[in-house]
């Protein structure tokens, strides 16, 4: 690695060199987007699908192997260090949540949603755009990017592999509002469909959401369809079809909104944050 920490790169080949099995001393967490490969890890062959996390631990043997270059090999690569996960697990042990699905030198593989992966696959890229660039405060954004990207990783894995995991009473209505609006992104949404759905009255729905997260669930929708169109665009998906896919049924009512947001078109937003991606 370059960084005494970390490194993040995000890699589409046609051809890559013939190599053998290699360890480092650092956690891979390698995100598998497109390509016909067989990867190979500690003994044992499988051919990933796209959307799946693989997380290799230090010292264990692993080699990607390229069957046919027709469709281009494209994967996020995500190296840490044993000693950068102690100093984040100091200020929570949150961090240490994928890192310990390795012990006993075992690797770990997760499979996401489409939504799923297209978020991560954003994050992904705007670390990649910080670490690029010479803006002020650098340093600190870098380390609040990485932050976010473990731990939005991280979260994503913990609530696929614990679905009933209920919080407090206080809170487990909020929380059911949010997973259905994160599960249901892509259809239509309304205040009078989420108290149907989850049979509660629609002012309470309401009173609870603006309580706990201070804006009117219809902004809240918005916003989070923009990030996860954002989020989207940074993965490679056509600008055209990502407002449909995530619930804007016209196109003229996304871009309106995504200029509000982020104080600039799609197609330039785009240009500007992938600019250093290759």
């Amino acid at each position: 690695m370059i960084s005494r920490d970390f490194e993040i790169y995000y890699y589409s080949d046609k051809k890559i060199p013939t190599v053998s099995a290699h360890t480092h001393d650092y956690y891979e967490f390698y995100f598998f987007i497109d390509g016909h490969i067989i990867m190979h890890i500690d003994g044992k062959s499988f051919v990933p699908t796209p959307g799946t996390l693989i997380v290799i631990p230090p010292f264990l043997p692993h080699y990607a192997q390229l069957l046919d270059g027709e469709i281009a090999y494209r994967r996020f690569v995500f190296w840490v260090t044993k000693d950068f996960i102690n100093t984040l697990s100091g200020v929570s042990e949150d961090y240490n949540y994928l890192p310990n699905k390795t012990t006993g030198d075992n690797f770990f593989i997760h499979k996401f949603t489409d939504i799923e992966f297209n978020t991560i696959q954003g994050k992904g890229f705007t670390l990649i755009d910080e670490v690029h660039s010479n803006r002020f405060g650098k340093d600190a954004k870098i380390l609040l990017s990485v932050s976010d990207f473990i731990i939005t990783v991280s979260r994503l894995v913990y609530e696929n592999l614990n679905p009933n995991i209920v919080d407090s009473d206080s809170d487990s209505l909020y929380q059911s509002i949010i997973q259905y609006i994160e599960t249901h992104i892509d259809e239509p949404l309304s205040l009078e469909l989420i108290a149907q759905k989850l049979h509660v009255s629609k002012y309470h729905i309401s009173h609870v959401f603006s309580e706990t997260n201070g804006i009117p669930l219809h902004k809240y929708i918005t916003k989070k369809r923009l990030d996860m169109c954002r989020d989207a665009i940074l993965s490679g998906q056509d600008i055209s079809i990502v407002a449909e896919a995530y619930g804007f049924a016209d196109y003229s009512v996304f871009y309106r909104a995504f200029v509000k947001e982020y104080g600039i078109s799609p197609k330039k937003y785009k240009d500007e944050i992938l600019r250093n991606k290759s």
